[in-house]
């Protein structure tokens, strides 16, 4: 929700491309929740935890991915009604060492590498025990993005993919 013209990005992205999912990071509140699903929106990740979005989806098809980053903030959401949460700031704790310690007492819970995640760490964040990495600073570079060079960007994109396939395999 951060980045300028977010919801008419989401909503052209998927009135251009129906049978992919979109979502929007940084979501902070319920209002700017009920705009990104307005706008299209499908999945939404926030920092931390906002009630008020996680009680206003609970019975939607909605994914909400809130954000925690000890285990008594993974045991709230949880509580709460999440279903997945988002590990965030990953990086600042210890990367690929925090989010397997963190794991450890959840292993049913899926948790989202988030913050920091580069191209060729994916593998060691799975083996950690992520269910799902968040790359956008690693993608959308944003030197990259003032100088408009999309063709970095797309290959950005295609090798983090490649990388997540390895891992799938």
């Amino acid at each position: 929700m951060t980045t300028p013209g977010v919801l008419e990005v989401i909503e052209d992205l998927c009135r251009s491309y129906p049978s992919l999912t979109f979502g929007v990071g940084t979501v902070l509140n319920a209002a700017d929740a009920r705009k990104a699903i307005c706008a299209g929106a499908q999945f939404l990740m926030s920092p931390g935890t906002v009630l008020d979005i996680l009680h206003d989806l609970k019975e939607s098809n909605v994914l909400y991915i809130p954000g925690v980053l000890t285990s008594t903030e993974v045991l709230s959401a949880c509580s709460a009604g999440a279903k997945v949460v988002k590990v965030y700031p990953v990086s600042v704790m210890g990367g690929e060492m925090y989010m397997s310690a963190l794991k450890k007492p959840f292993p049913l819970v899926p948790m989202v590498a988030s913050q920091g995640i580069k191209i060729g760490s994916i593998k060691g964040y799975m083996e950690a025990g992520a269910s799902a990495v968040v790359l956008s600073d690693a993608i959308f570079d944003s030197q990259l993005m003032r100088d408009g060079k999309f063709n970095e960007i797309s290959e950005l994109a295609n090798l983090a993919t490649l990388e997540a396939l390895q891992f799938t395999k």
